[in-house]
């Protein structure tokens, strides 16, 4: 039986979230297991005079390409996705796991290879999404792994998921309306300032982001969604971080990560599992070491870890950082085939202060 939450939660992402229109070009990429949404989501774009293609995954096709696969094929690149980062209109993505750590034992050497090689459709989509040519979104389906990874049953999980959505609010969208109104009210009230201090526990960050733009994170690109974020100036980057939750890439969970930064770049790296990982994913490139985003969580709905970043970094009273490639749209600069979001809780004794200013104090917003 369909869940009939991811029912109302292809209304919003059609409508709300990229705004599908007759004639685009629209692929629609996720597991099978993602099946009710996939199909939700292509019967809208059908009604509203798109062009959908759905992109289905076999989950246990990518731990075979890394154990099989020769270096020219990591680096092999479609033509047909070198079109489509050219002439896409809208994606969705969904993610949908049947496992969630299925390349836990991949070589990240290999990884590295394969995301140097597909760098140029990431910042050809960057550029062309900044540019307003090209809608994306990242949304999620829940699934047993997904539950499991945030240790609920999976009506635990839906319920926690869709809560997150506002799907069950009379006017979702109007809801989301008022979240891109608080959030205007941040980004403003960040306009023309520079220093921004984060203090917590094994924390004392300072990075600078003068002249650049912060951006509202309301529903649009992600869902859910809550967030303002930015790129920080590439080599202001000064002081220590530690990283209150798991950092999860390619299948691979890095815990306990502390991060020592002296004129924006990475000097010193260590964690209390999967070091290694982290090391091999800060050396993919000159680029992966530098931060490419400072992101603080608003969603105040999402109040636990749950394992996926694309929930975790929205929570409210978090802050998070990215190494590696920064969104145009923002100013950053930087340029990587890494994009690593980590989340830092400063809901029981951190601060965030801005040119002085208190912006957050143990997770509640002031402004």
């Amino acid at each position: 039986m369909v869940d009939s939450r991811a029912e109302k939660l292809a209304d919003i992402l059609v409508d709300y979230s990229t705004r599908v229109r007759s004639g685009d070009k629209v692929s629609i990429r996720g597991s099978y297991v993602a099946e009710p949404l996939i199909l939700a989501l292509y019967r809208r774009c059908l009604e509203r005079g798109a062009y959908p293609m759905i992109r289905a995954d076999l989950p246990r096709a990518e731990p075979l390409l890394y154990r099989f696969a020769e270096e020219h094929q990591l680096e092999y690149v479609w033509e047909t996705e070198t079109w489509m980062a050219d002439n896409l209109d809208v994606s969705f993505s969904i993610i949908s796991d049947s496992n969630t750590r299925q390349l836990s034992r991949t070589d990240p050497a290999r990884q590295a290879i394969r995301a140097k090689a597909r760098r140029p459709l990431l910042e050809k989509l960057m550029q062309r999404a900044a540019a307003g040519d090209y809608r994306w979104n990242v949304t999620l389906y829940p699934t047993e792994a997904h539950a499991m990874d945030a240790e609920m049953s999976l009506a635990e999980y839906e319920d926690f998921y869709y809560g997150a959505c506002l799907v069950d609010a009379a006017d979702p969208v109007a809801e989301w309306r008022k979240v891109a109104d608080r959030h205007r009210r941040l980004v403003e009230w960040m306009q023309d300032r520079n220093e921004v201090h984060i203090e917590g526990e094994g924390t004392d960050l300072v990075l600078e982001v003068g002249g650049r733009t912060f951006l509202p994170a309301d529903g649009k690109e992600n869902f859910p969604d809550g967030e303002i974020f930015t790129g920080p100036r590439e080599d202001r980057t000064r002081g220590h971080i530690t990283f209150s939750f798991p950092a999860i890439r390619g299948g691979q969970s890095v815990e306990g990560i502390r991060l020592e930064f002296e004129g924006g770049r990475v000097v010193e790296a260590t964690a209390r599992k999967n070091e290694e990982f982290l090391i091999k994913t800060l050396d993919t490139d000159p680029g992966a070491r530098v931060l490419g985003e400072l992101g603080i969580g608003t969603n105040y709905g999402i109040t636990q870890f749950s394992g996926e970043t694309l929930l975790d970094e929205k929570i409210g009273g978090t802050v998070h950082l990215a190494v590696g490639s920064s969104y145009p749209e923002s100013g950053g600069v930087n340029q990587s085939a890494v994009h690593w979001d980590m989340v830092c809780d400063l809901r029981k004794g951190g601060r965030i202060t801005v040119d002085g200013d208190v912006l957050m104090e143990d997770g509640r917003l002031l402004v």
